[in-house]
């Protein structure tokens, strides 16, 4: 399910020595990042120094083994940058490309999906001269940085609000030197988001919407809403789409942007919405929490629901440009029906 257009760039490297093991948490919330290049190769020893969630940190100017976890690891395999050792990334997997999938497939996987399961002999055995752990500040408390620092430079880029991961992801790509690829799919997105914006001009900036997320907890009663620049949301944000209202009290991270209400509320939250969009699975299907919401007689009787105004989203948890390419195709397939009216 190749996703390119564009021509994509020799990869820079395979694989190292096969190690075993899994390892490194991953997560959802924190971090910033930014370098500055002086344009040397790490083959000479030079170096420079890249500001990132776990402080200025002084890396390989030119990285040639580099270990990713969390959110970097899709970024990092997008780019083409020289992985030799990568964290597990499965909710990812639905929207690799053949290509990318099959990288992601062959590359040792030196971390899991959670912080429990860091494997440091195997990130040792890699040899990387840089690893960049994508993920969330609170989580780094449960991996030992230090230990990893005692084998090669850690920059910490972890997920901040759903929207952030376009710079995120850069500042990822930027540590492993591999914004060449990474800044060409940049663009090919834009252009397309561009092109959607325009196609949808007429119908979709005038909508009230709104969304219903696949992270309620049906055990407790409640659905997720999410409003502008979270998961379910940031990528129709560019093509001219906006959902009305706010979080009432803002948390951290995702809950700066989403909530939680009860599902008895359904009826006062989505009463002006034109229209409403909800997160399906990459295959189609509903996930339980939104199916809970949909299977519910107060849906049944939203203004928007009798108007046949719904629409499913996939690939919500996009968070590289390659991802929210597929997001995009997919969103211009469910919105389709707009053009008609």
């Amino acid at each position: 399910m190749s996703r390119l257009t564009f021509p994509r760039l020799s990869r820079r490297t395979r694989i190292g020595a096969l190690v075993t093991g899994a390892v490194l948490a991953l997560g959802a919330v924190a971090g910033c990042g930014d370098g500055a290049d002086d344009g040397a190769s790490a083959n000479d020893g030079a170096t420079r120094v890249f500001t990132a969630d776990n402080g200025d940190v002084t890396i390989p100017a030119d990285p040639q083994r580099v270990v990713a976890t969390g959110y970097a690891v899709p970024v990092l395999i997008e780019a083409d940058a020289p992985l030799v050792g990568i964290s597990t990334w499965k909710r990812g997997e639905p929207m690799m490309s053949d290509e990318d999938l099959a990288t992601y497939n062959e590359l040792p996987k030196v971390a899991g999906e959670s912080a429990a399961e860091t494997n440091y002999e195997a990130i040792a055995e890699a040899k990387p001269d840089l690893i960049v752990i994508g993920v969330p500040a609170p989580v780094l408390k449960d991996v030992d940085v230090e230990r990893l620092e005692s084998i090669a430079p850690v920059v910490a880029i972890g997920p901040t609000v759903p929207s952030a991961w376009r710079e995120l992801s850069r500042q990822q790509a930027d540590a492993a030197g591999a914004l060449e690829n990474f800044d060409a799919l940049k663009a090919e997105y834009e252009e397309k988001a561009a092109q959607l914006a325009e196609k949808y001009e007429s119908v979709l900036p005038s909508l009230k919407l709104a969304h219903v997320g696949s992270y309620g907890e049906v055990e407790n009663g409640n659905f997720q809403r999410e409003f502008d620049g979270s998961w379910g949301t940031n990528v129709i944000n560019d093509i001219g789409g906006h959902y009305y209202g706010e979080v009432k009290e803002k948390g951290e991270g995702s809950r700066a942007v989403s909530e939680y209400p009860s599902i008895e509320e359904l009826p006062s939250a989505f009463a002006e919405a034109d229209a409403i969009t909800y997160t399906v699975n990459a295959d189609g299907s509903l996930p339980e929490s939104v199916k809970y919401v949909t299977n519910s007689e107060l849906w049944k009787n939203l203004p928007a629901v009798k108007k046949d105004m719904t629409f499913p989203i996939r690939y919500t948890e996009a968070a590289t440009y390659g991802q929210a390419m597929l997001a995009l195709d997919a969103l211009d397939e469910s919105l389709a029906p707009l053009l008609d009216q």
